[in-house]
Formats: structure tokens, sequence, C-alpha cells
């Protein structure tokens, strides 16, 4: 095939790719490539590619698996069921070669630009390169027993107080942990029956230095789920100061403003 020939029918193919053809081009096209030619069909859309944009790199993993199955499609392992290429140029069995060659080279080629494509597409524009903003970090959600070991280990002034029995039957274990500076802390306890959060939940008081002995400082309801050890974050409602006794009681769903303390399940008190 002369070197015009060539020039045209991939001038040809690419207009039909981005434009599309007139009935008379197409007729051109198919004398001159043989109708279905589809070597020259992939080298036209590889020189098409080569105006596209840079784009950022495909991750690695995702780039050998494509490359290791165009090797093996290249090595023989898989064909198309496609017609002989029909030409009226007879071509030499080296020309033909070096053509098929081409054709599947461009085809592996043109499968990377592709996956690339829909990598870029689903992941939106990389903020290396400036093209958009910097993606939120992903935050490590923290157990409350590691939230519980960061305020203990942060903390200067944690006041600690161990669990012991109320005026329940129960045999509750555990400690409470409060910061007055971080306004935090937490319960940890092991020994509280499981509840029905329709019918009862226990409740936090906090007895601080400066509130009536009456009137504790609510600290938040909470269920016990499990038979094992719970970790609770408190959650008071006005700010403590100078805890001295923590009570926890049970009372009905979602709490009251005041507590009886009719049922107590456990008392803590501020070692000093």
């Amino acid at each position: 095939m002369s070197t015009t020939r060539e020039e045209r029918i991939f001038d040809l193919l690419e207009k039909r790719t981005f434009d599309g053809l007139a009935p008379a081009e197409e007729r051109e096209l198919a004398e001159l490539n043989g109708n279905d030619d589809l070597s020259l069909d992939l080298t036209a859309a590889a020189l098409s590619l080569g105006e596209l944009e840079e784009i950022e790199p495909m991750p690695s993993h995702i780039r050998a698996k494509i490359e290791d199955d165009a090797e093996e499609w290249l090595a023989g392992g898989k064909t198309l069921a496609i017609e002989p290429v029909r030409s009226e140029t007879k071509r030499s069995t080296t020309g033909g070669s070096l053509w098929n060659w081409l054709g599947w080279a461009v085809a592996a080629a043109a499968c990377l630009v592709l996956a690339a494509n829909v990598y870029l597409t689903r992941i939106g524009p990389s903020p290396i390169a400036g093209n958009g903003p910097t993606p939120t970090p992903t935050i490590q959600q923290l157990t409350p027993a590691q939230m519980r070991e960061r305020l203990v280990a942060s903390a200067t002034d944690i006041a600690q107080a161990n669990i012991a029995a109320g005026k329940e039957s129960y045999k509750p274990t555990g400690d409470i942990v409060w910061s007055d500076a971080k306004q935090a802390g937490y319960i940890r306890i092991t020994g509280l029956p499981k509840n029905d959060p329709d019918k009862e939940q226990y409740q936090l008081w906090i007895f601080d230095e400066n509130q009536d002995p009456k009137t504790p400082i609510d600290g938040g309801v909470f269920n016990a789920s499990s038979d094992g050890e719970i970790i609770i974050p408190i959650n008071a409602k006005i700010k403590v100061k100078g805890a001295k006794v923590f009570a926890i009681t049970v009372e009905k769903p979602g709490g009251v403003v005041v507590s009886k303390q009719e049922k107590v399940a456990a008392l803590a008190k501020v070692e000093t």
C-alpha cells in the first residue's frame, strides 16, 4: 500500500470516528480499505488518542493486570471471531504479519487508555495535578476503649472512681474516669444486667462540690446490651467542677430530670 493511500485511509477513518463520513467518502474508504480492515481501524483510533491530554497514571496493580492480559492475547492464547481481512491489493506474508501485529498492539494500548479513562472518571480529577480540591482524609474511628485510653493519657486532672454495688442486688465492677478540664469522661463497667430500652434505661448522676446532692448533674442514659464489659462516654448536661461521687440508677426510657434514686444500680466514689 502506498504512503499516499495509507494517509488517505487514516484521514477517512479518523473523520468517521469523530465527524462521520458522507456516502461518497464511505464508498471511497470501502474501496481503499477492503470494507472491514480491523488493523487499520485500530491504528486510526490510536492516532486520534495521541491528541488527548495527558492523564494521571492509573494504580500499578490495575496497569499490571491489563498488561498481563494483553501479553496473553498477543501470545496467541485468545482469538477474535472475525472474517479474514479482505483487500484488493495482495499483501506479502511479511507485510500482513506486520499489520496484524500492529493491530493487536494498538488494541492492547487502547485497552490501557480505556481502563485509565474509566478509572479517572470514577475517582475524579487528581488533586496532585492541580485539577481539583484535595479529598477529605479518612478519619480513623476509635472505639470507646481507645477514646478512654486517649483521655486518660492526655488529661492531667483525671479523677478516678472505682465502681461498687448500689442498693440493688447487682454486683458491678469497673471504674469511672473524669476530666474537669476536658469536661469528658467514661464509665467502664461489668456486671450490669441487660436492660430492655423500651421499658427502662440506666442513667448516670454526678455529684460535684458545687451541686446540691438532691439534684446531681445528669450524665446521660445508656443501655447494657451485653454481659461483658461495656464502656460508655459520659454526657454531662451542665459543667462539672470537682466531681466527688457518681451514681448509676435505673430509670424510665429517656431518663429523668431529677431522680428519686429508688433503684441505684452502682456507686463510685472518687479516690483522693
